[in-house]
């Protein structure tokens, strides 16, 4: 597909989609630190709200100025989000459309606009994302770990107990892993992490498209190691290996022996074959011809 330029875009099929409506909350993603990095329809969407909820009034002109836009702002961000998210879905039930930003990326992740937009569901005011930039997608694919299974974690909770107790619970997760840190909070989570992971690899990104991007591939012992003699700077992105997958119990036995399992744990014999063909990823009448030679 080519690429459209702005004017190309107003005039192509998806026109009636792009345009801005009435009682509508716009979820807007913007870029995450090179300025370039935002969609024709973003521009078009901020262009044309009413009005638009930014996390920092202070920052987001910024990015506004960059492309000519002049519109009213009103914070809505994690101290604010109740006063302000009853606010912003009044003006949305009146009629008005409102463009919500965080301060790099896309809302509802990792943030307060979550609140907003279960509100406007029970509420039953339209939602629209408007797709773009992500940090977790953006440091994921500089990682070099694997990428076609991973769970997002976010950031960890700040109560020392509780996030040594999810960490533990995270040990035994097999898909790659993203966290998000703040530069710093890094060196007490990359201890905590390899005291509950053990010496697993680990990326550490950070300025993600910014002039001093950077992805390091390490094990957690040597960026524990690395971050005691250098200061952390930026905001990271943490990828995480995830752990090995387990063996399932019996796998390595003898079908015969496999099944005979099972049914001395109490279970029917079909049941048996069912549970052993699951833990060996054969189809089931394979472990049922094997056992009736």
């Amino acid at each position: 597909m080519k690429n459209l330029s702005p004017n190309e875009w107003e005039n192509n099929e998806q026109t009636e989609r792009n345009r801005v409506e009435p009682s509508t909350l716009y979820l807007v993603a913007t870029p995450i630190g090179n300025l370039s990095d935002i969609t024709y329809r973003a521009v078009k969407v901020l262009s044309e709200v009413d009005f638009i909820a930014a996390e920092d009034t202070r920052n987001t002109p910024k990015l506004l100025s960059r492309y000519e836009i002049k519109k009213p702002l009103v914070s809505y961000y994690e101290h604010n989000k109740r006063e302000r998210g009853e606010y912003i879905a009044s003006r949305l039930e009146a009629g008005e459309s409102c463009a919500l930003v965080t301060d790099a990326g896309t809302p509802a992740i990792s943030d307060p606009g979550e609140d907003l937009v279960v509100l406007c569901r029970e509420r039953n005011i339209k939602v629209v994302s408007i797709p773009g930039a992500c940090a977790a997608i953006t440091a994921l694919t500089l990682s070099g770990l694997p990428t076609r299974r991973f769970c997002f974690e976010g950031f960890l909770t700040t109560v020392r107990g509780q996030r040594k107790q999810r960490l533990r619970e995270l040990s035994r997760e097999t898909r790659t892993l993203v966290i998000y840190e703040a530069p710093h909070k890094l060196k007490l989570t990359l201890e905590d992490l390899y005291e509950a992971f053990g010496d697993r690899r680990v990326a550490l990104c950070r300025e993600l498209t910014k002039l001093n991007e950077e992805a390091r591939l390490m094990t957690l012992s040597e960026a524990v190691a690395y971050y005691s003699e250098n200061q952390p700077r930026g905001e990271f992105v943490l990828v995480i290996e995830g752990a090995e997958e387990e063996a399932p119990v019996g796998a390595d036995l003898p079908v015969a022996e496999h099944v005979q399992k099972y049914i001395d744990a109490g279970m029917t014999k079909m049941d048996a074959i069912k549970a052993a063909a699951r833990d060996r990823g054969v189809p089931k009448s394979e472990v049922y011809a094997e056992i009736n030679k």
